[in-house]
């Protein structure tokens, strides 16, 4: 798995190691406190082969072994949403590590969406399947390091940021790398606007912050290797979709028709209802098997 560490700059500035996921072109990170070897995993999948509804942990565990090797001691197991590409390693990470895990306390909303789609009323309780739902605002400790959450809607309708130490936050599904632009924004509970607004407050932080993006899937016939690392100033400057101070209507426009070419992604239907269990396959039946619902005919 390709994974480049950018180090820490000085006092309260995390180094934060990306791995990317060529399957579904995600993102992990570890994200340490050189002071303390204190740590926080970040949107770690779990490997899935959709041809034959398979899960299984294997970069998970090539994260765990990571942070063997560098001795350091994970305090949290965070996600930034429900995603929709990849199911999530969270509860898997939680027993292996009995760290607790985290994300947005807007999934109570998408879980309700998820809810009548799958036409499993219940089926849902982000309550129990997280130790920690973030409100907007929310703080707390990497080591000694400061995390502050911001909302960041758009993509989904509770997606959040982790404002992380002095200059790193993890945007998620709200930008894509600098030269590529942003992240679609029609999913359920989805909205181009909302996304407009998540993008200015994080443009909003200093223009030496570290943004770390949940995705890259480089240009057609570019040679570049995966790349998830821009500042604010970079993405002010030359991202497509926003920079040079776009407006609120330009950007819908470019973004709401893109986003009209694109199909949903292929573990969709799968990782909605892994993820809104924090990770967890759906409960064994009588039989002693999981089984996947896939609703027919709805998108």
């Amino acid at each position: 798995m390709f994974s480049q560490t950018s180090p820490s700059r000085g006092p309260g500035s995390p180094n934060v190691t990306g791995f990317y996921d060529q399957a579904s072109g995600s993102i992990q990170y570890v994200v340490a406190d050189p002071a303390t070897n204190k740590a926080a995993l970040i949107d770690v999948v779990q490997d899935f082969d959709p041809a034959e509804a398979r899960s299984y942990h294997d970069s998970a565990q090539e994260i765990l072994d990571f942070v063997t090797r560098e001795g350091l001691e994970v305090e949290w197991i965070l996600d930034t949403h429900p995603h929709a590409d990849h199911l999530m390693a969270s509860g898997w990470l939680r027993e292996k590590l009995g760290a607790p895990n985290a994300i947005g306390a807007k999934v109570r909303d998408i879980a309700r969406i998820w809810e009548d789609l799958y036409h499993t009323p219940g089926a849902f309780d982000p309550d129990r399947d997280f130790d920690r739902l973030f409100d907007d605002g929310a703080q707390f400790r990497i080591g000694e390091m400061e995390v502050r959450v911001m909302l960041s809607p758009g993509h989904t309708l509770g997606s959040i940021t982790y404002v992380v130490g002095s200059d790193a936050a993890f945007v998620h599904d709200t930008f894509m790398h600098v030269d590529v632009g942003t992240s679609r924004a029609d999913f359920p509970g989805g909205s181009s606007s909302m996304l407009y607004d998540s993008l200015q407050a994080i443009l909003a932080l200093p223009d030496e912050t570290r943004l770390f993006v949940g995705h890259d899937y480089p240009p057609v016939g570019d040679r570049r290797d995966p790349a998830w690392e821009a500042t604010v100033a970079a993405h002010k400057r030359d991202n497509p979709h926003v920079g040079g101070g776009a407006s609120r209507d330009a950007f819908m426009q470019v973004r709401d028709d893109r986003d009209a070419t694109l199909g949903l992604p292929d573990r969709i239907l799968y990782a909605l209802q892994v993820n809104l269990r924090g990770g967890r396959l759906p409960d064994p039946e009588s039989d002693g098997h999981r089984y996947f619902k896939i609703p027919a005919n709805r998108f």
